[in-house]
């Protein structure tokens, strides 16, 4: 499996509208194909960075992804909703992969 990690540069006077677009991909991500593990809002420390975690089995899943995300009518509302209102100031994405045995561990039990 592989992970798109999105970075977002958001303004921090619209942290509300940045809750509101990644409440959106909670229903359009899955719907396209993508596992969402979550979108994160600044909570300590930083107050303009926001984070998408998305996985895909394979890059070709992820491209198939992109050509659904591009024909899906909500997720295109919510890309221009995203532009109009312009609380995202940039965005970068990352691909990395899960070290085996790392990741989704419980914690012990004390």
């Amino acid at each position: 499996m592989i992970t798109c990690i999105i970075r977002y540069q958001i303004d921090p006077f619209q942290r509300d509208a940045f809750k509101e677009y990644a409440e959106h991909w909670g229903r359009i991500i899955p719907r396209c194909g993508g596992h969402l593990v979550g979108y994160f809002l600044p909570w300590q420390g930083t107050n303009d960075v926001g984070w998408g975690l998305i996985g895909f089995d394979s890059l070709a899943a992820y491209e198939a992804y992109q050509e659904r995300l591009r024909k899906d009518p909500e997720a295109l509302k919510n890309f221009a909703m995203a532009q109009s209102r312009r609380f995202i100031l940039r965005e970068e994405r990352n691909f990395v992969e899960v070290v085996n045995g790392t990741f989704d561990i419980p914690a012990a039990a004390t």
